[in-house]
């Protein structure tokens, strides 16, 4: 079974993450951590929090952000996974994650996953970005990391919220690997 490290910090937008849990959950193993903000968020946005979520994916492994012994931690555990992914990332995680310092464990393992080159997306959501954020985004991304705006399309005709969320999941699927039926893609041709 492929595994996956699915992290919530404190930006706006963890229904992105709620979503990537809802369908890598279903054929893979997630490692979960919600950082403090994340929870404060995402009980604001979406009613709900880390108990919460540990009772609707019960086959999920959750992680104590502060936990900075969890086995992902370890490159010689971490390297086993497919990918790590910040959904969404704030600003103060890309942060941590461009200089290295680990204050907690989405930290740890983001940079854990960088020094043993897996995949690390970081969807950041925020706007408009500082001169800080986007030197931040530069460093994350020559270290080796995917920086992906949660930014969604509309060619494919979203009809909902919901399917403005399946495009940004299922890019960053698309980013991972990870098959999935969540948008229309791109179906191209000219007109005339």
């Amino acid at each position: 079974m492929e595994g996956f490290v699915l992290c919530i910090t404190g930006a706006s937008g963890s229904v992105y993450g709620y979503r990537a849990l809802q369908e890598l959950a279903k054929s893979c193993r997630v490692d979960v951590i919600v950082s403090e903000a994340g929870r404060l968020v995402m009980e604001e946005e979406l009613g709900k929090g880390p108990e919460d979520l540990k009772r609707e994916f019960p086959q999920a492994v959750f992680h104590d952000e502060r936990d900075l012994t969890a086995p992902v931690s370890s490159g010689s555990v971490l390297s086993a996974y497919r990918a790590v992914l910040v959904m969404p990332c704030s600003m103060s995680t890309l942060a941590s994650v461009a200089t290295g310092v680990n204050s907690n464990l989405i930290h740890r393992v983001c940079e854990v996953a960088l020094k043993e080159r897996i995949r690390t997306v970081l969807l950041v959501r925020e706007m408009p970005y500082s001169r800080v954020h986007i030197e931040n985004m530069l460093r994350v991304t020559e270290a080796g990391a995917l920086v992906v705006p949660a930014s969604p399309a509309f060619y494919h005709r979203p009809k909902s919220l919901e399917d403005m969320v399946n495009f940004v999941v299922g890019r960053v699927f698309d980013l991972i690997g990870v098959p999935h039926a969540l948008y229309n893609r791109w179906k191209g041709g000219g007109r005339g």
